[in-house]
């Protein structure tokens, strides 16, 4: 019997329109826009200035703090400016503006396809190469790579799990990563493992994926202690705690890390970006990303710079389609609506969907009728019927005993509501809101 997690969970229509495809790759942007902010902690500070000519890969902002990361340039190219501007989130942050002029790199990156196996670097090397090299989580959560890979003291790592359920509907970034890099992933987890200094690693799989689970296990075979598991196909199975109870059967305490339970979870694209910045020494400065829709002409899967407009690859995937009433970073259940199509991609964009007007407009919002589907599909165990109200009302000490922080966003309880209820909405006002409290209480 395939595993999976044993609380809530939900099976929307899977979508996955891009599926067997190849990746392709984008032409080079005329212009990039890079965001300083690409990655959760705080903002990286520049260290170009307008004019200066840069090559890609060349460090153009540095981490500004551990819980930081370090951005480079995609391409090369002339900055004309350093400004504000929208991004991907909707909000306007510091970016930097670069004039593409060609696609000239730092000296000492490799470029070739030549796989390298070897790697003669510590465990600390390798945690101070990841993050020099401004690696986050790819899967979404833009978690710089170099904090999680630092076990805290007093914590041990007994396993490195390996993301590559990608379970939100119409996304096929990492499955088509997983078909194209295998051999390079299998590498980069033996790195990994060095770097926590752990002896399993498990791979991850919903069985959606069979091609996927067989070229990964074929390659794992070579390779003592990792591990491909297949998993039922169930959302949102690719949240790190779910994941952990499907594969392990070992659940996250309330307010805890999975390193409190002997885990570390990343993403099949951070673990790539990690055999690249260790064993070719490039930094990250692109990646694959789904452009999908059911009115879209050709669904695709593209490895683009960051920096690039949304609209380049749109335009690449058929041209954006008359009825489009939607465009969504990410996919149709955590993602979020984008201002238009002239945002930037950044380090933790998975995919871009197109929805048609009738997919995209909100239901009228009906009363709660208490069926409790809501409390049935959530995979932490939580009430979002209670929650929601909880948070309109400002109650954030009854949200805070009622665990809202535990709550991971997933939206099934969005999903599966009868009356249309925003409730992950609302959720996650108080959810931010209480997280600001709690802050302000562990500082005062």
């Amino acid at each position: 019997m395939l595993k999976t997690f044993s609380k809530g969970g939900i099976h929307p229509p899977e979508n996955k329109l891009s599926a067997g495809l190849g990746i392709e790759t984008l032409p080079l942007p005329k212009n990039v826009t890079i965001p300083l902010s690409q990655h959760l902690g705080v903002p990286a500070k520049p260290v170009v200035n307008r004019g200066d000519e840069v090559k890609a890969g060349q460090i153009i902002a540095k981490g500004d703090g551990f819980v930081s990361a370090n951005i480079h340039s995609s391409v090369s190219g002339k900055v004309t400016k350093i400004d504000t501007e929208t991004d991907i989130s909707g909000y306007k942050r510091p970016c930097i503006f670069i004039e593409t002029a060609g696609d000239e790199w730092l000296d000492g990156i490799d470029k070739t396809d030549v796989l390298k196996t070897e790697t003669s670097l510590s465990p600390e090397e390798i945690i101070a190469k990841v993050q020099e090299s401004g690696i986050v989580g790819m899967g979404g959560a833009t978690f710089p790579s170099h904090v999680k890979l630092s076990v805290p003291r007093g914590k041990k790592a007994e396993f490195l799990l390996i993301n590559g359920v990608e379970c939100e509907p119409y996304l096929t970034a990492d499955h088509a990563l997983m078909l194209a890099k295998g051999e390079e992933i299998m590498v980069g987890i033996r790195i990994m493992m060095k770097a926590l200094k752990v002896n399993k690693a498990i791979i991850g799989i919903e069985n959606n994926k069979s091609d996927a689970i067989e070229h990964l296990k074929a390659i794992a075979a070579k390779y003592n202690n990792i591990e491909v598991c297949p998993l039922k196909v169930k959302y949102p199975q690719g949240g790190e705690k779910q994941l952990i109870k499907a594969v392990l059967n070992r659940e996250v305490p309330s307010g805890g890390l999975p390193v409190d339970i002997g885990a570390v979870v990343f993403n099949v694209g951070t673990v790539f970006a990690v055999y690249e910045a260790v064993q070719k020494n490039k930094p990250l400065v692109e990646r694959i990303i789904t452009v999908t829709g059911k009115e879209l002409k050709k669904p695709s899967n593209f490895c683009v710079r960051i920096g690039t407009p949304v609209s380049a690859f749109i335009e690449a995937a058929g041209g954006m389609p008359e009825n489009t009433g939607k465009i969504i970073s990410g996919g149709p259940m955590m993602g979020k609506a984008v201002i238009n199509a002239s945002v930037p991609v950044i380090k933790g964009s998975s995919g871009i969907l197109l929805l048609p007007p009738e997919e995209s407009k909100r239901k009228e919002i009906l009363p709660c009728i208490r069926c409790a589907k809501c409390v049935s599909v959530c995979p932490m165990g939580l009430e979002p019927y209670l929650l929601m109200p909880l948070s309109q009302n400002n109650m954030f000490d009854r949200l805070e005993e009622n665990k809202v922080l535990d709550c991971i966003e997933c939206g099934s309880c969005s999903f599966i509501c009868p009356a249309n209820r925003p409730l992950l909405d609302y959720i996650r006002l108080g959810k931010t809101s209480v997280g600001k409290i709690i802050r302000s209480r562990k500082s005062s």
